[in-house]
């Protein structure tokens, strides 16, 4: 039997057509190695244009090391960093962050994955304490691994909170794009416009084949970042394959129009499946992801057609992911199996 892949993750999608041309397109005669190319500063340039001429922007290969790296280069082993108990940084990262990092992870619960100052403000205790962990870091996902976004004040509240108490804000933007194109808004807009110091911007689930960057919106941030990327396996040696792919992404709106359709259809899910008994949705469609409660042993007969993560196995709440692209037909596929299924 054939099991069906279209919801499992946006990193199931293949890769948009422009993006394969961009890499044949560069994929011709000699180029200087490890980032020292032409087509390198091209993207980085396109990233300037999109998120500022003061930042610094380094290229690593996926989304891990992309957040890792990002905060090794600002902390300290004795400091800490707040997420989300839901954060990918906390659950899917296989403890990459204590092991390379070296700090304690202080992971506050989140229901919807959202963080705020109220939630966080409890957490920040022993400050100037030797025996204790020092705050550091507030890491937030956007949009989150709970399908939601953060608005522009949502992420302003969060920076001016964190700079007054003498930390930083990062962020996951693995889907930083899907965010941008619910809430209509400048990349830029949710990132370093409202405070944003160190940003890991995906673009595998986008489109993209393979490839992350680390932006710093301050500059004194990133020093010796070059020697923590090569330290860190990330220095990759022909790097003109991914400036290429984020040259192409941030050309004419690519990422806007893959983030839009990926949205679109994770609606078009939503408003399909929302009234099927006993289909219970979780989470408000802000991106192009859907959650739902369901139970178990109907899980279990549609993932003998289509591949998704259960999120949680206790409450049988189920992840349905759309991608660049998800078809129409597919989505109604989907939906007459889930019917057929519960009949």
């Amino acid at each position: 039997m054939t099991i069906n892949d279209e919801f499992g993750s946006d990193n199931h999608s293949g890769v948009h057509p422009d993006i394969i041309k961009a890499i044949n397109s560069v994929n011709v005669g000699y180029s200087i190695a490890y980032g020292n190319d032409f087509y390198t500063k091209r993207a980085v340039n396109k990233f300037k244009e999109h998120f500022g001429k003061g930042i610094d922007v380094y290229f690593v290969g996926n989304g891990t090391a992309a957040n890792i790296l990002g905060l090794k280069v600002v902390t300290k082993s004795f400091n800490s960093i707040f997420c989300a108990d839901v954060a990918h940084l906390n659950v899917h990262e296989c403890c990459g962050p204590e092991k390379f990092i070296g700090c304690k992870l202080v992971t506050i619960h989140a229901p919807e994955g959202k963080l705020t100052v109220d939630l966080i403000k409890p957490h920040i205790v022993g400050v100037g304490d030797p025996h204790m962990a020092q705050p550091k870091v507030i890491s937030i996902t956007q949009s989150t691994e709970r399908g939601t976004v953060y608005k522009p004040t949502e992420i302003k509240a969060i920076s001016d909170f964190a700079h007054k108490n003498k930390m930083l804000l990062h962020m996951d933007g693995a889907r930083l794009c899907n965010a941008a194109a619910y809430l209509d808004v400048s990349l830029n807009a949710i990132a370093g416009d409202v405070g944003v110091d160190i940003l890991s911007f995906g673009g595998t689930k986008n489109g993209m084949m393979f490839g992350d960057a680390v932006i710093f919106f301050d500059k004194a941030l990133s020093k010796n970042f070059e020697f923590i990327r090569k330290q860190g396996m990330q220095l990759t040696s022909k790097m003109r394959f991914i400036s290429a792919q984020f040259d192409a992404l941030l050309t004419n709106d690519l990422w806007l129009k893959n983030a839009r359709h990926a949205n679109k259809m994770a609606q078009l899910l939503y408003n399909k499946v929302k009234d099927i008994t006993p289909v219970k949705l979780t989470q408000k469609v802000q991106g192009n992801a859907v959650f739902a409660k369901l139970p178990k042993k109907i899980i279990s007969k549609i993932q003998k057609k289509y591949s998704f993560h259960i999120i949680d196995e206790k409450t049988e709440e189920v992840r349905w992911m759309c991608s660049f692209n998800t078809t129409k037909e597919d989505v109604l596929n989907f939906v007459e199996t889930i019917r057929k299924t519960i009949e």
